[in-house]
């Protein structure tokens, strides 16, 4: 009775401990399962407080869903320790955190927000340890023996988008981080611009941490012209800054003004044929993105049916916000995330790591033994475990055959996208259901 009474106790205390730890990279959430089955220990990464791209609501998902699974009893009687880890947005920070997921033996990375792939993936597969469901914004998640993306990542959300705007744009200005990974974009959009033989779209470099882009907004409208033109920026937490500038841009002779006067769009009326008109005049500049850089938090905080983004076309990896395959996860938040306002269900971020997660448990559940490690998480994967997301995702397998082999991206499995349009301040489904866009990104150079 002794050893139960610590045990209780150093659990408790953990827990407490726990709760009051943020993206600190020190965080740990212990459950208060029991039992003779081994707790499963797994990491989650984020950048948070940096000038760039942040995402605090991945790790805050992560803990959670562990609250909410300890509660039951755990993983199929295993008990989740999430660790947390701030990686900064910097190689370094990566790094960092992948070496502690090594020192303290977790048996996966779930998950997680990095660009910096090389840093992080080196280690991990060091040790052996798989990555699961990563944001997809590295290209080395794609490439990786040992990562198991639950998305198409940039490649298909941006092959995607390019498909989108075929019909609708004439002359599309993208503009993009000058990044190594940013360097890749334009082209996966110009191989979805192509379905529709189109032109591709003039590449503006930006810097992705920059205050403003009142240069790169000028120069963006005038390459797409006044004539159904098309201005795409995908620069993640910074695109709201750049929409900002493009907004406050003079109107241009003839009447296509730069930003939005009366948050008005060129056709709500639910037929799907949006004009996607930034000021609602047929033949103003339109704008438009992809999920992670423009989502329903950005257009709330920037006015919701008045926001500069409504009418605003966007390929997204999964069912809007509002759709009901979501319900799950709601609940979860609702009950186990407390009063966080880290953890917004219409994040993508947010959404990525619950699919991530539900991959984890299944994998878990399939496993059906009392220790769980590493190896046994990524041979499940490989042989070709089968995880059905309930309709967030088509049913995940990560068989040689199920992957993509795309140059650049072989371990793309899930290559299927939604075309959203904001609408009276939310974003809605454009298109019913998914589109396949793996032949698109197999074209792509």
């Amino acid at each position: 009775m002794t050893g139960r009474r610590q045990t209780s106790l150093l659990a408790y205390v953990t827990t407490a401990a726990a709760g009051a730890s943020l993206l600190t990279g020190c965080g740990v959430l212990p459950g208060t399962t029991g039992g003779s089955r081994e707790p499963v220990t797994v990491m989650t990464w984020a950048p948070d407080q940096t000038r760039a791209t942040n995402m605090p609501g991945m790790p805050a998902m992560a803990q959670a869903f562990a609250r909410w699974v300890n509660s039951q009893g755990g993983i199929d009687g295993h008990e989740l320790r999430v660790l947390t880890c701030n990686e900064h947005n910097t190689s370094a920070g990566a790094a960092a955190c992948a070496r502690r997921a090594v020192r303290e033996k977790a048996v996966a990375v779930v998950g997680s927000y990095s660009q910096n792939g090389r840093a992080f993936m080196a280690p991990l597969e060091a040790a052996g340890i798989p990555y699961i469901g990563g944001y997809g914004i590295s290209e080395d998640e794609f490439t990786s023996p040992l990562s198991y993306p639950v998305n198409g990542g940039q490649a298909s959300l941006i092959a995607g988008h390019g498909m989108q705007l075929a019909s609708s744009c004439r002359t599309v200005s993208l503009v993009r981080p000058d990044t190594l990974a940013g360097d890749k974009l334009p082209e996966l959009l110009n191989s979805g611009l192509r379905k529709a033989s189109h032109r591709g779209a003039v590449d503006i470099p930006a810097v992705e941490d920059a205050a403003e882009y009142t240069e790169q907004a000028t120069r963006a409208r005038e390459k797409a012209g006044a004539r159904d033109g098309c201005v795409t920026a995908v620069l993640g937490e910074r695109t709201q800054t750049f929409f900002d500038s493009f907004r406050r841009l003079p109107a241009q002779d003839g009447g296509g003004s730069g930003g939005s006067g009366d948050g008005s769009s060129g056709d709500t009326d639910g037929s799907g044929d949006d004009k996607g008109s930034v000021s609602g005049k047929t033949g103003a500049v339109r704008i438009s993105s992809v999920l992670g850089s423009v989502g329903q938090p950005v257009i709330d905080r920037t006015g919701g049916a008045h926001s500069p983004f409504e009418g605003a076309y966007v390929t997204g990896w999964y069912p809007e916000a509002d759709d009901k395959s979501w319900g799950p996860m709601r609940k979860v938040i609702q009950e186990h995330a407390f009063a966080d306002n880290r953890v917004d269900p219409a994040d993508a971020g947010v959404q990525t790591t619950w699919i991530a997660y539900t991959v984890l448990k299944k994998v878990v559940e399939a496993l059906d033994t009392d220790k769980i490690t590493a190896g046994q998480i990524a041979h499940a994967l490989d042989r070709g475990e089968q995880i059905d997301t309930g309709g967030l995702t088509p049913v995940l397998r990560w068989k040689y055959d199920d992957l993509l082999g795309a140059p650049g991206f072989p371990r793309i499995v899930n290559h299927e996208v939604t075309f959203q349009v904001v609408r009276k301040g939310r974003l809605v489904a454009q298109k019913p259901g998914f589109v396949d866009v793996g032949e698109t990104v197999l074209s792509a150079p």
